[in-house]
């Protein structure tokens, strides 16, 4: 009789504690990861259609990654994990005129400012 009472208490003993721990997954730390380039808003409304290569570097920052065989594309990727949370990710796209090099379009998840076609004097 007393064999009986340990059959049934150890599967629900180990169940409890397996289950304990997924309770214990919030408590560990994770770091924040923030990866790529960090772009804002105030820095995309400041793009005019027509700048330099240069220009555009300094408003923006070094792309993170220009393709091999276009040079004339740059992507701007931000890819943000906060702890346990889910991640975050932005991305922006520049684009160059192959020939005069000069600014030609922007697009992704930032938007371009009423002023982008208005070329710079």
């Amino acid at each position: 009789m007393h064999f009986k009472k340990w059959i049934t208490i150890i599967p629900l003993v180990s169940t409890l504690l397996l289950s304990g721990c997924s309770l214990i997954e919030p408590l560990v730390y994770r770091i924040d990861i923030a990866q790529g380039n960090y772009v804002e808003q105030p820095d995309v409304d400041k793009l005019r259609i027509g700048m330099t290569k240069e220009q555009v570097r300094y408003v923006l920052g070094s792309p993170m990654l220009v393709q091999n065989g276009y040079p004339d594309t740059w992507f701007y990727i931000y890819h943000f994990t906060h702890g346990h949370d889910d991640s975050v990710q932005k991305n922006f796209v520049v684009k160059f005129d192959s020939q005069s090099q000069k600014l030609a379009a922007a697009s992704g998840d930032f938007e371009v400012s009423s002023e982008f076609n208005t070329p710079l004097n």
